[in-house]
């Protein structure tokens, strides 16, 4: 949450915390804060603990979202709230933002729920949607796909990675650089935010194993069926990025470039 362009520091420093699912404390943190922009990247993100707590996931991405946008509404904010790839139904790939929406699994369907309670409630804002965010730092203590890999591979463990999920991977500090300057520009709309490149998790995978000279042997190709998922996955669900592409001075980055950028964060010069 950002009160101007800077992160809010309350309490001695100490960044503030709420729960989604409590409007008062959301409240309390608004009172206080008093933000001109807020970005919602806050949600129950474990496709499978989605389909099996349908209400801790509805309670959590549906009226968390809901509560955000009322509140960023009372205090004429700029909300811009970060979606996914998986409101879309992955049947065809290479999506566009006018596309329609038919997600697969329900996680994405309260995804897709909190965007419409974001158009629907907010005069100002910005849906941005990422695909499989990877990055250098862990979001929330949660080891994103590339670190998972980078893991196996450099302990010499065998991985068995599926190839026919077709995604946009999304380097986390290219997001944020994209994310900021929509703040800093009041950009309204939808904008998918996330890598330049479609690529199958196995290729992706394989190419993590290359930027950092790992052992390529150890990545097993596998099928999305041999997998023991609760909740079905799409397919497809690669994004278009031309229109982040032609606005942003930040742009979206083509998947080498973006590996290259995690190898500098976590092995500097």
């Amino acid at each position: 949450m950002y009160s101007g362009f800077n992160q809010h520091e309350a309490k001695n420093g100490i960044p503030v915390k709420l729960n989604l699912s409590r409007l008062e404390n959301i409240t309390e943190v608004f009172n206080s804060i008093k933000p001109e922009i807020v970005v919602h990247a806050g949600a129950l993100s474990n496709v499978d603990k989605c389909e099996e707590n349908k209400e801790l996931a509805w309670k959590i991405n549906v009226e968390g979202t809901q509560h955000i946008a009322k509140l960023s509404r009372k205090h004429k904010a700029f909300l811009i709230y970060v979606s996914t790839d998986y409101v879309f139904s992955g049947k065809k790939g290479n999506y566009t933002e006018t596309d329609e929406t038919k997600p697969v699994n329900y996680y994405g369907k309260t995804k897709l729920e909190a965007e419409k309670i974001v158009r629907n409630l907010m005069p100002d804002w910005c849906i941005a949607r990422p695909s499989v965010i990877y990055g250098s730092i862990p979001a929330a203590g949660k080891i994103n796909f590339a670190l998972w890999v980078l893991d196996k591979l450099r302990n010499g463990e065998k991985i068995k990675i599926i190839t026919d999920q077709i995604i946009s991977p999304t380097l986390n500090t290219n997001l944020a650089e994209m994310i900021l300057e929509v703040a800093q520009r009041r950009l309204t709309g939808i904008y998918h935010l996330s890598g330049a490149t479609p690529i199958n998790r196995y290729d992706f995978a394989c190419l993590i194993a290359e930027t950092f000279d790992l052992d390529q042997n150890l990545i097993t190709p596998a099928k999305s069926e041999e997998m023991n998922w609760k909740a079905e996955r799409p397919k497809n669900t690669s994004l278009i990025v031309e229109k982040a592409s032609k606005i942003l001075s930040k742009k979206p980055l083509k998947i080498e470039d973006a590996l290259n950028q995690l190898k500098k964060e976590l092995i500097p010069e």
